[in-house]
């Protein structure tokens, strides 16, 4: 065991961060001016979540990033289209990444899983505990929303936005930003259900552009389709263009 691994485990445990951030929260963090050790203690903490978001899936094979409702059950249409295409883009070879709750999150999940692929979820610590899906194969839970979502960044190539609310669109829109603004490469944001998404669109094409708020040119990465097979081949075209390899596993 190297010296980092020994001071790894003997500080990286939840219970050292828990104590680094007692009575910590977003709220906390954003809430201005604290005290100089309050404020090197939350340092630390993220720290912490870095090193161990990076470390837990530093082998993982390049993955495409499913976001959706947790609130949409077995018996919402939408759930049986988000688990077809989690099996589809498993068999691809990606490692399917998702929120690992529950909704069409746990869809993506478990389609990948019933294709035999490699399955991933990055939970969120909420005052509700949301506990992990029994499809993933790896599963990591954050206590900061900005960590997360950087791990759901750094390790995808493409975003798949299923129907959802407000957690849904706060991805979509921050994805679309990080690629407009030149910080993330112009990877594709398939937003599925072309009905369900439609007042999105409709107001991107009738307010946002003629006001000038977007240029047309931004859309060139984002699609919207009712297509399984063209959301396939979107993620098929990406191992080519964007060289991927797939040869190493992510360890369980």
């Amino acid at each position: 065991m190297t010296l980092f691994e020994r001071f790894e485990k003997r500080f990286f445990t939840q219970p050292h961060i828990k104590r680094l951030g007692d009575g910590d929260t977003d709220a906390d963090f954003i809430a201005g001016r604290n005290t100089r050790i309050k404020e090197t203690k939350r340092l630390i903490r993220i720290a912490i979540e870095f090193i161990q978001g990076f470390r837990g899936f530093q082998n993982l094979v390049p993955a495409i990033t499913f976001f959706g409702s947790a609130r949409f059950t077995e018996t919402s249409p939408y759930y049986e289209i988000t688990r077809k295409l989690g099996y589809a883009i498993a068999k691809e070879g990606f490692t399917v990444m998702t929120g690992g709750g529950p909704g069409l999150m746990e869809a993506a999940n478990r389609g990948a899983h019933e294709a035999g692929g490699y399955t991933v979820g990055v939970n969120i610590r909420l005052p509700h505990e949301q506990m992990p899906n029994r499809y993933v194969d790896r599963f990591m839970t954050f206590y900061y929303f900005f960590v997360r979502k950087v791990m759901l960044v750094k390790y995808s190539y493409a975003y798949v936005i299923m129907p959802g609310g407000f957690g849904t669109l706060d991805e979509l829109t921050e994805a679309l930003t990080l690629i407009q603004t030149g910080k993330l490469y112009d990877f594709p944001v398939i937003l599925v259900g072309t009905d369900y998404w439609k007042g999105f669109r409709d107001w991107i094409e009738q307010t946002l552009i003629p006001a000038g708020a977007i240029h047309r040119e931004d859309l060139k990465y984002l699609v919207f389709t009712d297509d399984l097979d063209h959301v396939v081949e979107i993620c098929r075209k990406l191992k080519g263009r964007l060289k991927l390899k797939f040869e190493t596993r992510a360890s369980p």
